[in-house]
């Protein structure tokens, strides 16, 4: 696995990295990268600026190990989905599921991925898409080709389309729990109640996903 901080920062406790990463957490999310201010960071994790730079070699690499807790975590999240029984309808459901629970739980987190879409970033744009994408395009296309070929889903879909498609679905679920625009834009769509009533939200979902791969 890459690592975008110097040695120094793993020698030093682990409550300390977290509370680093912690601050730097929040001002990403708040600021998003070009706003974040590292001095901001420092101050709030309670370090000066020059252990900042001992433990990283610029606001870029900071930014890039906050993102690598956002791929470890999307890692864990498939691999424990990509593990567990189930048929491609149930995973899928369980992705759903997890979406709606991990938006709300980091927040912060889901706020940056959407900030590294941003023109802003486009000097990473390669980096962080091949990082955060590839990894679960290969999941969504393992499970796809899998159920085609046990004829769970129709054999005429193009597996990799179909992939982007679901994971499109995923991601402006995952939106729609975190920013401001999307939770109003799911309001416009769904209800007034569409942030409270989960299960409504799932029902829909996967009647559509299983509408549109079924045999």
């Amino acid at each position: 696995m890459e690592k975008y901080y110097k040695e120094t920062f793993s020698r030093i406790p682990e409550e300390k990295q977290r509370r680093i990463l912690d601050a730097a957490e929040t001002e990403f999310a708040a600021k998003g990268y070009t706003g974040a201010n590292i001095n901001v960071i420092a101050e709030k994790a309670g370090i000066s600026i020059g252990a900042m730079y001992k433990y990283f070699g610029s606001k870029e690499d900071l930014f890039l190990t906050v993102v690598e807790q956002a791929h470890d975590l999307l890692a864990t999240v498939l691999a424990q989905i990509g593990q567990a029984q189930g048929d491609i309808f149930e995973k899928i459901e369980t992705m759903v599921r997890a979406a709606q629970q991990y938006a709300r739980r980091f927040p912060e987190l889901h706020q940056i991925y959407l900030d590294m879409t941003s023109e802003g970033l486009s000097h990473l744009s390669r980096k962080l898409s091949c990082k955060m994408e590839t990894i679960s395009a290969e999941f969504y296309h393992g499970l796809i080709q899998t159920a085609m070929a046990q004829g769970t889903i129709s054999r005429g879909l193009d597996a990799r389309v179909a992939a982007l498609c679901i994971d499109n679905l995923i991601l402006m679920l995952q939106y729609s729990y975190t920013s401001d625009y999307f939770k109003e834009r799911l309001k416009v769509f769904i209800g007034p109640d569409a942030l409270s009533d989960d299960e409504k939200i799932v029902n829909g979902t996967m009647a559509f996903v299983r509408g549109a791969l079924s045999v």
